[in-house]
């Protein structure tokens, strides 16, 4: 009975740990979204801000009160687009502090020069659209105009004579510590956010290419390029032999390839770095397929031909990996990755009856990411690279950082969505701007009013490879009306990337 119970209590720990991963991996992918991110750190920081000056505020008696709405509406313009005019920590700054000050000189001069009579809270009207007037008066040639700074322009008329000079110092002072908090926030995790959040930046750097297809070497290739982006990128080429296969195989491997049973509980052998480099002359297809040879033989020196080159011509690690099939090629695929500590699968483009074949389905269907090349030449560079998005999304960020990868610092990237006859083409240049503000590189952004099936026909002919999303999270009734975008491109003659998340 003990027994039992320590079972099924280690079995409910697990499942608690799996939903966890599950939530937690849910949420960076959330926070990835910049709106959503920008939001959340406004939930957070702001009332930080409040906090802090009311810390300041309950500390010295003299600060007044009154700078707390013109300051909390500063702070959230602040953080709301951190990227805007308005977000100039300098400008808000000044900003509020000359809006008291103008407001503390028209209170002076309703005071002095103007007899309209004051209203319920003993404001003088003409000094309160005196203030208005000038606070816009100043700010606007010294362009420093900040929406807050009308506040407290409006909030210097209700100040007491003795805590004017008070009022001013309780402004400046307040308002500097939020725009220091803000400068904080937006160079160390804001505009660092990249790191921090987008997993493809530090990650998708062991790369697993099963060699499958006549396109294998373009497909290893494109994986190897990824990983080169990287110090710590790896490459590893699987092939899938039957078990009757495996004794020949290990007979055939050299001491650089690796050998793994799936099935076995024994484990793999333990990998060993690739040392050899060789030329780039020579077609890898017909490598080593001499008549002594079998044909196990020859496609392992094939494959380790393919390695030579990619180690040649990236300098990326590259690695062997002759697999068991166990009835499953999808299943072995993954369980390889896993077993290599590979992040990202990079395979082929098969279909089937204009669709994706079984194998390629269950790779989408996996917790791994999935890259599927359709190679439509012999192309093993690939430096003008063109990525379609329908929105700002973890997949999207995947997309973008890959083009960038590929390009490099001499090559060019273009992020386009199509926007149709109707659509709003300012809120598309915004999105579009948001999503490539965190990478570095050449971009140029395309907003098309056409469908991206035309958009594609008339303008992939001018990148090397056209990256898009595998739209899996698409419902079986929206790919009946409507085939996924890559199933639609087939008259397309430029290499296309299909780039799919995996879902804990």
């Amino acid at each position: 009975m003990l027994d039992q119970f320590r079972k099924r209590l280690r079995a409910a720990v697990r499942r608690l740990r799996r939903v966890e991963r599950r939530e937690l991996q849910d949420f960076r992918r959330w926070a990835e979204v910049t709106k959503n991110l920008v939001h959340l750190s406004m939930l957070v920081f702001v009332p930080l801000a409040i906090v802090l000056v009311t810390t300041l505020a309950n500390a010295v008696p003299q600060l007044s009160f009154l700078l707390f709405p013109p300051l909390a509406a500063g702070s959230y313009t602040l953080f709301v687009d951190p990227t805007s005019k308005y977000s100039d920590p300098k400008r808000f700054v000044a900003g509020l502090t000359i809006g008291a000050v103008c407001g503390l000189g028209a209170l002076a001069v309703s005071n002095s020069y103007l007899t309209a009579a004051g209203g319920q809270f003993g404001v003088n009207a003409l000094g309160a659209g005196l203030a208005v007037f000038a606070t816009g008066v100043v700010t606007w040639p010294l362009d420093i105009e900040e929406p807050s700074s009308y506040s407290t322009a409006l909030l210097a008329l209700l100040v007491e004579p003795n805590q004017r000079a008070t009022f001013v110092a309780s402004i400046f002072l307040a308002s500097t510590l939020v725009a220091v908090l803000f400068v904080i926030w937006r160079e160390q995790f804001y505009e660092q956010r990249a790191t921090y959040l987008y997993e493809s930046m530090s990650g998708d750097d062991h790369v697993l290419v099963p060699m499958r297809g006549d396109s294998a070497g373009q497909t290893a290739m494109l994986g190897a390029r990824l990983a080169a982006a990287h110090e710590a990128g790896k490459v590893v080429l699987l092939d899938v032999v039957s078990d009757s296969d495996t004794a020949t195989a290990r007979q055939a491997l050299t001491r650089d390839t690796i050998q793994m049973d799936i099935r076995s509980e024994s484990g793999s052998d333990s990998p060993s770095a690739r040392t050899r480099l060789v030329g780039d002359g020579g077609d890898p297809a017909t490598a080593g397929m001499s008549p002594d040879k079998t044909d196990l033989e020859a496609e392992v020196d094939w494959l380790e031909t393919h390695a030579d080159r990619i180690e040649t011509r990236t300098g990326v690690s590259c690695q062997v990996v002759v697999a068991s099939d166990d009835g499953s090629p999808a299943k072995t695929t993954l369980q390889t990755a896993a077993e290599t500590n590979c992040d990202l699968i990079v395979a082929p483009y098969e279909s089937q009856h204009g669709a994706l074949t079984p194998y390629l389905q269950r790779l989408f269907r996996s917790q791994s990411d999935i890259v599927v090349h359709r190679s439509r030449s012999d192309r093993t560079r690939w430096k003008q690279v063109i990525v379609p998005v329908r929105s700002v999304s973890d997949v999207a960020h995947n997309m973008v950082d890959f083009a960038t990868r590929l390009a490099g610092r001499s090559g060019r990237v273009a992020v386009a969505t199509c926007i149709g006859s109707r659509g709003d083409r300012r809120r598309a240049e915004e999105m579009l701007a948001d999503l490539i503000e965190p990478y570095e590189g050449a971009f140029e952004t395309r907003v098309p009013r056409t469908s991206i099936q035309t958009f594609l026909s008339d303008t992939a002919s001018q990148y090397d490879l056209v990256m898009i999303g595998a739209s899996r999270d698409r419902s079986k009734a929206s790919r009946f009306i409507s085939p996924p975008t890559f199933e639609r491109l087939e008259d397309v003659e430029t290499d296309i990337a299909i780039v799919d998340r995996g879902r804990p």
